[in-house]
């Protein structure tokens, strides 16, 4: 088998055979195929596609390629949730514990973030103690024991797909359903979970900024679940303006904390229902989707949800005091406030940028090696379709620095007022096959 062959029968658009795939892929991670011959190929699947059948085998080589996470020790179906990303998406904070109010097992590995704000584990690590890196006995146990864990990525999983992103980041090929799907499922599948749940975000805040965009990414997704035996759903979501009212790693804790109470903003706790009666669902814990969300209110009306938030930060070292005494969190030492320079309706919040303004604080991080302020960030007090007065705040910016200048600039410069403005809608859809 020759990889130039390969390269030319993908380019004239026929199938690869899985026998093909794994050689391709076990060859690239063993540094036996150079990178240039990949990039070809690449850019030959960017132009020709490939079948659903070939997506498959290219998610499983690369589930291959490194170590598998068993999960076989835990009891019941081990749901798994997934996002591609966006501004303020505090969702993994709100569903982990409360799914496993309802004796769903929540086995989840979270990283760090680049970019806007940090990760779940960065987020997780504004209370005092908290810790993410526990063994696999112990991981296994908490779970086992009381359905939730959420540790920090660990081993050597999909090699491949980290060689393989970083050539498609520099060969103008990342835009590429197939290579994006297999990418994102391959973490998924050999993370070890039995079901899958993603949120496929579109929008301004989002890596695919258009429904059908974000609907093909969806489609692909889920069906390379379900043709490799994990059971897969996805919601398609908004990204056009930040997820909630908080972008910042203590305040969106602080968010997360609200939402279990039943009190936290209302497009979060939409989205939530709508990832959370999924993870239910999948997991054979309610006929329809309908019951599921019931099942869900049910756990926030009584406080066992947030009973269980308490109990998961207590088993990782941390102070579950701060669910009831959030001023515990990280705070920062100025509260600035951006006043409205107009009456009328915000019509426009443009995620990224606003997602921009709180990196510039210190809430995100522009290099791996960078340092995240936990306590700062922006909580924004309006959204799209709310009125506004001259002298209102639109934002509150949490700082430890006095001059933010450039912050106060860029979030007047993406938020627009209009004289009239609907909010958008949040959930465009559920896809199942």
């Amino acid at each position: 088998m020759r990889m130039v062959d390969l390269i030319e029968k993908k380019r004239d658009g026929k199938e690869l055979t899985t026998r093909e795939i794994y050689y391709i892929i076990e060859g690239y991670t063993k540094d036996e195929i150079p990178d240039y011959q990949v990039s070809a190929l690449a850019m030959a699947i960017y132009f020709q596609d490939m079948t659903e059948r070939e997506r498959a085998d290219l998610t499983m080589a690369m589930v291959h390629s490194g170590d598998m996470i068993d999960l076989s020790a835990i009891a019941g179906v081990k749901v798994d949730k997934h996002s591609t990303g966006g501004v303020g998406d505090t969702t993994t904070l709100v569903l982990a514990p409360l799914v496993a109010a309802l004796d769903i097992p929540v086995a989840k590995m979270s990283g760090r973030g680049l970019g806007h704000t940090g990760g779940t584990i960065d987020k997780l690590e504004s209370i005092a103690g908290f810790h993410s890196e526990i063994g696999k006995d112990e991981f296994v146990n908490l779970v086992n024991k009381d359905k939730i864990s959420i540790v920090g990525q660990s081993g050597n999983l999909t090699p491949a797909d980290k060689k393989l992103y970083a050539l498609r980041d520099v060969t103008a090929t990342v835009n590429s359903i197939p290579l994006i799907a297999s990418s994102i499922m391959s973490k998924k599948i050999a993370a070890g979970s039995d079901a899958i749940v993603l949120d496929v975000k579109m929008g301004a805040g989002a890596f695919m900024k258009t429904l059908e965009d974000a609907q093909e990414l969806a489609y692909a997704m889920v069906r390379i679940g379900n043709n490799v035996g994990r059971k897969t759903m996805a919601v398609i979501s908004d990204m056009s303006q930040p997820l909630g009212n908080a972008i910042g790693n203590a305040l969106e804790v602080k968010e997360a904390i609200d939402t279990l109470q039943g009190i936290g903003p209302k497009d979060l706790e939409e989205l939530c229902y709508a990832l959370g009666r999924q993870m239910v669902y999948l997991a054979n814990k309610a006929s329809s989707l309908e019951e599921a969300e019931d099942m869900l209110k049910e756990v926030i009306r009584n406080g066992k949800a947030l009973n269980k938030f308490k109990e998961f930060i207590l088993n990782q070292g941390g102070d579950p005091s701060v669910v009831d005494h959030p001023e515990k969190l990280p705070q920062a030492e100025y509260r600035i406030e951006v006043l409205a320079r107009e009456d009328g309706v915000v019509a426009e919040i443009v995620a990224d940028e606003i997602g921009t303004a709180a990196m510039l604080l210190g809430a995100g991080r522009v290099t791996k090696e960078s340092t995240i302020d936990l306590a700062v960030g922006l909580m924004l007090n309006k959204k799209i379709g709310d009125s506004v007065k001259v002298g209102e705040s639109l934002v509150t910016i949490h700082s430890n620095r006095e001059n933010v200048s450039e912050v106060i600039d860029k979030i007047y410069a993406n938020i627009r007022i209009a004289n009239q403005a609907e909010p958008p809608l949040l959930v465009y859809g559920t896809v199942v096959e």
